[in-house]
């Protein structure tokens, strides 16, 4: 099979990359010292292997981290998105911006990649709705309901469950985010929470980076019956290309990791403490390793239990340390695209797999949105209304 004119005609859209962060990080987004259009940069991302990859949109993640909370959480994320408008206009000759489908496919007909945004937590919002319309107004379009630790309103994957899956408020969000066209990400989120979405949900659900849990037993993957309920619902599921989510060892390894920390008081949910203990755990546990092999393991699940029309990509390159041999940088995907074909995918469900799953879903959220916006107009819900917590009673 000729994947690089696949790719031509049908380019991966990744549902995710830290780039930003890292930006942030290295050089508080001076791209001139972090020259992503020049290439060879200490990255995973840069726009020279983005061309080579047959990426043709890029969801940029604009991540904080969980210990930012309250307003701090919110101005971080503001500096995100001003860094992903900052990227595409200093690359504006290979970047174009997007909020909609048509609007990917404009930056194609003018040989760009497309440059879209999505928020990588609920505590971005610090439970507000009109945080998240603003949001949605700087052209965000994804919101992953939380991270590493729980919102207010919503369980993670990696914390202690509160909520049961969403609280109240949490079910207003994301009938708020189906009316103003913001997906909703299920990534990071526990699976009760995913099942919770999913009942409340108007409009198809993403999860932006996760795998399958039937193949890797890791609590970021999804559940069978979640791939299936999201599939009745429209969805897609972008596998993703983290070794602990697609590899049994290396998911048995962060086990073991995380039950370590977790004997020093430190849950895996406070982001900070837990990665420095990772870092010396790492000198003396080497970590095991993933393979190519993996990911074509998890896109093969997905296709099996999901569908053809319910599977895509989120790499999350730039946000994890290693990743698979054969899958290191952006400039891989034409090999995994080829080890699918050699699985007995046809160009077909390669198309879908890359960029027309995930077209299709933009294009039906929109739709919904412009839909409900004619039924009903912002939720004016606060969470210390829906979530109120019974007043203990007084002795007396």
């Amino acid at each position: 099979m000729d994947v690089s004119g696949l790719l031509a005609a049908h380019p991966v859209i990744d549902g995710h990359n830290d780039l930003l962060w890292a930006a942030r990080e290295a050089t508080a987004y001076d791209f001139t010292r972090l020259d992503v259009g020049a290439g060879g940069t200490p990255t995973h991302t840069d726009l020279p292997r983005m061309r080579a990859g047959g990426v043709g949109a890029q969801f940029w993640s604009a991540y904080v981290p969980c210990r930012l909370t309250g307003d701090a959480a919110v101005s971080a994320t503001l500096e995100q998105v001003d860094a992903a408008r900052l990227l595409t206009s200093t690359y504006a000759d290979q970047l174009a911006w997007a909020t909609t489908a048509d609007e990917v496919e404009q930056a194609w007909a003018t040989d760009r990649i497309a440059s879209l945004v999505g928020v990588e937590g609920g505590h971005s919002i610090a439970s507000s709705l009109g945080t998240l319309r603003a949001l949605h107004t700087l052209g965000v379009r994804y919101l992953t309901l939380t991270h590493n630790a729980n919102t207010p309103w919503a369980d993670s994957a990696t914390d202690a469950p509160v909520a049961g899956g969403l609280t109240a408020f949490g079910r207003e969000v994301v009938r708020e985010m189906n009316r103003i066209g913001i997906m909703v990400d299920l990534s990071h989120v526990s699976a009760d929470t995913m099942r919770a979405a999913l009942e409340v949900a108007e409009a198809p659900v993403v999860f932006s980076h996760s795998s399958a849990r039937a193949v890797t037993d890791s609590p970021r993957n999804v559940p069978d019956d979640v791939l299936e309920a999201m599939a009745r619902g429209g969805g897609v599921c972008m596998v993703t290309f983290v070794p602990r989510f697609v590899n049994a060892a290396c998911a048995d390894a962060h086990r073991e990791l995380v039950a370590a920390a977790a004997a020093e008081g430190i849950p895996e949910s406070d982001g900070t403490r837990f990665t420095a203990f990772e870092e010396g755990w790492a000198l003396e546990h080497p970590r095991p390793t993933a393979t190519l092999a993996d990911v074509v393991a998890h896109c093969e699940h997905v296709r099996e239990v999901a569908g053809i029309d319910h599977v895509g990509l989120g790499g999350d390159y730039d946000g994890c340390e290693e990743l698979p041999v054969g899958l290191e940088d952006v400039s891989t995907y034409p090999a995994l695209l080829s080890g699918l074909a050699d699985r007995g995918w046809s160009e077909g469900d390669l198309a879908r797999l890359t960029c027309r799953n995930t077209l299709r879903v933009m294009r039906e959220v929109e739709d919904r949105a412009d839909d409900l916006q004619e039924r009903r107009g912002p939720s004016l819900a606060r969470i210390e209304d829906l979530d109120r917590t019974p007043a203990t009673p007084t002795q007396g």
